[in-house]
């Protein structure tokens, strides 16, 4: 049966959305050994629906059920840091993505500018 199938593919998936999927393979780079972090996101949906079918012409047998469904699915990793572990420490290195701190920086000038205009705006019709 075909929600067997789909069933069966949850489990695939619950069974791979473990600790191993976040942190990849260490590997040594001289008397460096670097273990890769990631920010690891499943999402899944299944849907099931049941009807009745439009009724057909005159003289045909009464409207019958209709079944239907569908689901789908996606995952995403980001890469977020790395562990770098030598014998006289362990760090974490964080990945900093600066498209992200730019947008940021962006949307607070904008907000900032927003509120100084209407500032302004307010200041000008009291006076007037």
């Amino acid at each position: 049966m075909e929600l067997n199938r789909f069933f069966d593919f949850f489990e695939q998936i619950y069974q791979k959305a473990n600790v191993k999927a976040a942190f990849g393979e260490p590997e040594t780079i001289g008397e460096k050994t670097i273990i890769p972090v990631a920010r690891v996101g499943y999402g899944l949906g299944l849907g099931l629906g049941e009807g009745e079918a439009p009724a057909g012409e005159e003289g045909e047998a009464g409207p019958s059920a209709d079944v239907g469904g569908g689901g789908g699915g996606g995952g995403a990793a980001t890469p977020i840091a790395v562990v770098e572990v030598t014998d006289e420490e362990t760090k974490v290195i964080p990945i900093v993505d600066s498209t992200k701190v730019a947008l940021a920086g962006i949307l607070m000038a904008a907000w900032n500018l927003f509120w100084i205009i209407g500032a302004i705006r307010a200041l000008k019709g009291h006076r007037e």
